[in-house]
């Protein structure tokens, strides 16, 4: 920020109430300087704050999609009808750093099988939990759970036996049940291959909102 001169003023006498102090022709020693002017201030600063404000604001950007956030493209449809093919979205890479996973959360995890690949699926079960599958009907800890995210249409008649989730890993499973390749077929996710948390759709337009 660029401020005006001080007018010269007079030379003050010398102050002998302290000899350490001496007066300084156009200098005041009582006088506080002046404030500037805002049509002063604002001459050559304007471009100045843009280039600040556009630095921090791309350094907050890069922050956040590095560490917080990241955008990635559905690649088929066995989340449907809440996530569609090539559907965008950004995935919460921090939140379970001080959450835990819970049952219902849609989540980014490497394939067990292929972890250069990666799904997204539904969180059916977490450790501990007592899951049984009759016939389509998801039972978690003798309770038959009501999934509403899960349309009719949508639903299939396979079973999975009872079996408790072991310690650090999660069952999976797509909304679409009919068509999805999850849990039922490679068993529970370890803890480990979870990387994110499904949050919000931003493309396309018709599409976006948050994830749930």
């Amino acid at each position: 920020m660029i401020l005006n001169k001080q007018e010269l003023m007079e030379a003050s006498p010398p102050n002998h109430s302290n000899p350490g102090v001496t007066a300084v022709p156009g200098q005041d020693l009582n006088r506080t300087p002046a404030a500037p002017t805002p049509e002063h201030s604002s001459r050559g600063g304007g471009f100045g704050l843009w280039v600040r404000d556009l630095l921090v604001s791309a350094a907050a950007s890069i922050f956040i999609i590095t560490f917080l956030y990241q955008p990635v493209r559905v690649e088929g449809t066995s989340m449907l009808p809440w996530l569609e093919d090539q559907d965008r979205l950004f995935i919460n890479k921090f939140v379970y750093h001080f959450t835990s996973i819970e049952r219902g959360d849609v989540v980014v995890f490497h394939y067990p099988r292929d972890p250069e690949k990666s799904y997204i699926k539904r969180v059916i079960a977490v450790p501990g939990d007592r899951l049984e599958i009759d016939r389509g009907t998801v039972w978690v800890n003798h309770k038959r759970q009501i999934e509403s995210y899960v349309p009719e249409e949508y639903r299939d008649s396979r079973s999975y036996p009872e079996f408790v989730v072991p310690e650090d890993t999660y069952f999976m499973m797509g909304d679409h049940r009919s068509i999805s390749s999850d849990s039922r077929e490679f068993g529970p996710v370890a803890r480990s291959l979870i990387y994110g948390k499904a949050a919000f759709v931003y493309w396309p337009a018709r599409d976006a909102g948050v994830v749930r």
